[in-house]
């Protein structure tokens, strides 16, 4: 098969490579229905997380199951399943917490940006839909598996509560399905911090009530002056960048809740500040496997249609231009047919 290789900054190219086999009992082989471009996946492609020899890309998924290992029981070929970017066995003692990007067993996916993609642990990562899905659904299936999944942990992260003020910085696919899941949870006010027309229109569709373009001190300000100078309750970040960090700590009400699921890069606290601010912070990983049953079945109820953060569609052999259209942002996020 061929897949998606990232060589060096800005060199992804769409080679070959091995199909993947079963390599344990508790592996699954899937027949990706479609994949994505994270913006996570920036960072490498940008040289901002350096790599040390050519890298299999891609860790969002969804597909039918092709096989399993001897001792995979919950999932079968000929299912459609959606799983998340972390493996977990989910049943040790974090996994039981809800926080299975945290498993004892946990193993990274990668290489879904290829026809097949070799999933370990099986049993506990995938989810299985009920029938297979219509084509129409896809997006948002496929979405779930970790931009839906990571803006619902923002969310519940944040303490979203029915009636809460909260603001969203970053207006990538996670910062907006974030304002979508403040939505889902009962937000009144939800003030979205975006600069770029088609992400300010989409975050308003999403459910945002108020956009803010400035950022930084700027930024903050403004936030003060629309919660008459307390500040946010619940402040979702979702960037992963020093800036953006200070800005939500900033925008925070003493007392409220700061998520963060934006891969931090350069991010240094100073803790004397933060203790005067009187802000809880709680983040990491999003454990995408907790929300998954629920998620999916908010998608297949018509409630949630997060597939729209998709703004351009390219065969997968084209992956290398959806890596640019994200970098240059001519797209919010490119979905790769096989």
């Amino acid at each position: 098969m061929k897949g998606a290789v990232l060589y060096s900054p800005r060199d992804v190219r769409f080679e070959d490579r091995a199909d993947p086999t079963i390599l344990k009992p508790t592996d699954a082989v899937i027949r990706i229905a479609a994949t994505c471009v994270c913006g996570s996946d920036l960072w490498p492609y940008r040289g901002a997380q350096p790599i040390k020899q050519p890298t299999p890309m891609g860790h969002e998924y969804c597909g039918i199951v092709e096989e399993v290992g001897s001792g995979v029981k919950s999932v079968k070929p000929g299912q459609f399943v959606i799983g998340s970017f972390f493996a977990s066995d989910n049943t040790c003692p974090h996994c039981h917490h809800g926080y299975q990007t945290s498993c004892q067993q946990r193993e990274a996916v990668v290489g879904a940006q290829a026809p097949l993609l070799r999933v370990p642990l099986a049993d506990g990562t995938l989810v299985p839909t009920t029938d297979l899905p219509s084509d129409d659904l896809i997006p948002s299936l496929l979405a779930l598996s970790d931009v839906m999944g990571t803006g619902w942990f923002a969310a519940d992260a944040a303490c979203v509560r029915p009636g809460s003020t909260i603001a969203v910085v970053g207006d990538g696919a996670v910062g907006l399905l974030a304002v979508l899941s403040a939505r889902q949870m009962g937000a009144e006010r939800i003030i979205a911090m975006s600069r770029q027309g088609a992400r300010q229109k989409l975050a308003r569709e999403f459910g945002a009530t108020d956009i803010v373009t400035e950022r930084g001190d700027a930024g903050v300000a403004r936030i003060m002056e629309l919660t008459n100078g307390v500040g946010a309750d619940s402040v979702l970040e979702c960037v992963g960048t020093p800036e953006s960090m200070t800005q939500a700590i900033g925008a925070t009400r003493p007392g409220g809740y700061l998520s963060y699921v934006g891969v931090p890069h350069g991010v240094e606290l100073d803790g004397a500040a933060l203790f005067f601010t009187h802000v809880r912070l709680h983040g990491g990983p999003a454990p995408v496997r907790r929300y998954l049953p629920d998620l999916i079945d908010l998608v297949l109820r018509g409630e949630i249609d997060p597939g729209k953060v998709f703004d351009l569609t390219l065969p997968l052999d084209q992956v290398a231009e959806g890596y640019r259209a994200m970098d240059e942002r001519r797209a919010i996020k490119t979905l790769l047919q096989p």
